[in-house]
């Protein structure tokens, strides 16, 4: 029997009302004993690092998240994070680049009921997460929600209320739980290397939205704060000329102080391709600008994280950037 470490960190589905709306307080030995089936499935200790609603989830938790798996990493079969849905996603894509080569399962799961409440969706995920954790062929990082299995780097919320609240954006589900068992749809190769661990993040990396007739003098103050900026554009990609073409002056002066720029679109599906149009094309002649193509904003934001922490050269940042992880770049 698979011996599986369970990381609860609040979320709704440990969620209790307590007259100031729901907050996480559900311990874990209380999640598990409204799934005492999980038992014949595998042998489950647990942890709680914290107990957050997920919107409070942030890089220094991710890191905490990463650290627990690696000091555990020998002990165990898999991992199950219980997390709310709001930023799972976000932890999902950070924990595929601080925890890579994971031939064991790190799995994440949630709902969007309570598990104490008696129509909710919580049992069936925590029931299905802990079926695939603990099956043979299950590996690297997954979100498991509502039947589906979904690369870490490649999952997004896309509803607020509906049971089936993740998508799987430009690239199929890897799986589906099926009364307890996985489905493969595509199994991959375990990693035959041991796991890669990192243990540092560069926080100051901002995303800023594109509207139309946004003032262009944001990067000043961009320039000034952040490391790394990654901007949603409009499309297939590009920055708008106006009238003075002062975007284009100031993400020059931006990337000249040795600054990171990765240009993507906020159109959800099928990504960005800034060599279609010339809006887009001329921004390549600015310096350090990378392409954020058809990446998650969630894995576009962790992984420059990740990257700018381990290195601030030009080339480096792109060669990292650029290299797919876990099917982020396709």
């Amino acid at each position: 029997m698979k011996k599986i470490l369970m990381i609860a960190t609040g979320g709704t589905i440990a969620s209790k009302n307590a007259g100031k709306g729901l907050s996480p307080v559900i311990t874990p030995e209380e999640l598990l004993s409204y799934v005492p089936e999980i038992a014949e499935k595998c042998a489950v200790e647990t942890v709680s690092p914290f107990n957050l609603d997920s919107t409070n989830v942030y890089y220094k938790h991710w890191l905490a998240l990463a650290e627990i798996i690696r000091a555990n990493y020998e002990k165990y079969d898999g991992f199950v994070i219980t997390h709310g849905t709001d930023t799972m996603a976000y932890t999902a894509a950070a924990l595929s680049y601080l925890v890579q080569n994971s031939a064991k399962p790190v799995v994440l799961t949630g709902s969007q009921k309570s598990v104490c409440l008696r129509d909710t969706d919580a049992r069936g995920n925590l029931f299905d997460a802990f079926s695939f954790c603990a099956d043979e062929k299950a590996y690297g990082v997954r979100i498991v929600f509502d039947g589906k299995v979904i690369l870490g780097t490649r999952a997004k919320k896309t509803r607020t209320r509906s049971y089936n609240a993740f998508s799987s954006i430009d690239f199929p589900e890897v799986a589906v739980v099926r009364d307890g068992a996985p489905v493969y749809y595509i199994e991959g190769e375990k990693p035959a290397q041991s796991p890669v661990f990192y243990r540092s993040l560069d926080p100051n990396v901002f995303v800023l939205k594109m509207i139309p007739g946004m003032r262009p003098d944001i990067f000043r103050y961009l320039a000034e704060h952040y490391d790394g900026v990654i901007i949603e554009s409009f499309g297939s990609g590009g920055l708008p000329r106006y009238e003075d073409d002062e975007f284009f002056s100031l993400l020059q002066d931006f990337t000249a102080r040795g600054k990171t720029v990765v240009v993507g679109t906020q159109v959800e599906r099928e990504g960005s391709s800034l060599d279609k149009y010339e809006v887009g094309k001329r921004l390549f002649s600015c310096g350090n600008v990378l392409e954020a193509r058809n990446m998650t904003l969630e894995a576009t934001v962790s992984k420059l994280m990740w990257i700018l922490a381990q290195t601030r050269q030009e080339q480096a940042i792109k060669r990292m950037f650029e290299t797919p992880v876990e099917r982020d770049l396709i």
